[in-house]
């Protein structure tokens, strides 16, 4: 058995009573989705930048678009994502993108199934265009003696 069971009476564990239980925070479950939306490129969070949620720099008890549900009996979870698409961004598969690295991320982490991730596309934003970098000038070689 396990080191935690050793200084345990076996009685203990042979009781069809006994249950284990651990507990997890809607909150966990939104830094997990957080961190996974972090990954995928054209998306950002309804209320503020993806990088201040990040960095804890959100000062809201909850991250603003992120709805998790927990159902106990199934052991599964229901997400709700509120989020921003750049403009340009073919949503179907953005979707699936995004539904495929949440799920996989919170079941990887907490060993959950994650019954459903319902995206909701809330408003569609410019993707700032980033910045060309100046050209090099090609390098002149020259003879020197």
């Amino acid at each position: 058995m396990h080191d935690q069971f050793e200084r345990m009476d076996t009685k203990e564990l042979n009781f069809p009573d006994t249950v284990f239980v651990h507990d997890t925070e809607s909150r966990v479950f939104q830094a997990i989705a957080v961190q996974a939306l972090a990954e995928i490129e054209g998306i950002g969070l309804i209320e503020g930048n993806l990088f201040d949620n990040l960095l804890g720099r959100e000062g809201h008890e909850r991250i603003k678009g992120i709805h998790v549900d927990q159902d106990q009996k199934n052991h599964s979870l229901s997400v709700k994502l509120e989020i921003n698409v750049a403009y340009g961004v073919n949503l179907p598969s953005k979707a699936q993108e995004i539904q495929t690295m949440v799920t996989a991320r919170i079941s990887e982490l907490t060993g959950l199934h994650v019954a459903t991730v319902h995206v909701v596309f809330k408003d569609l934003v410019r993707e700032v265009p980033k910045e060309e970098s100046p050209k090099e000038e090609p390098e002149l070689v020259t003879d020197e003696l």
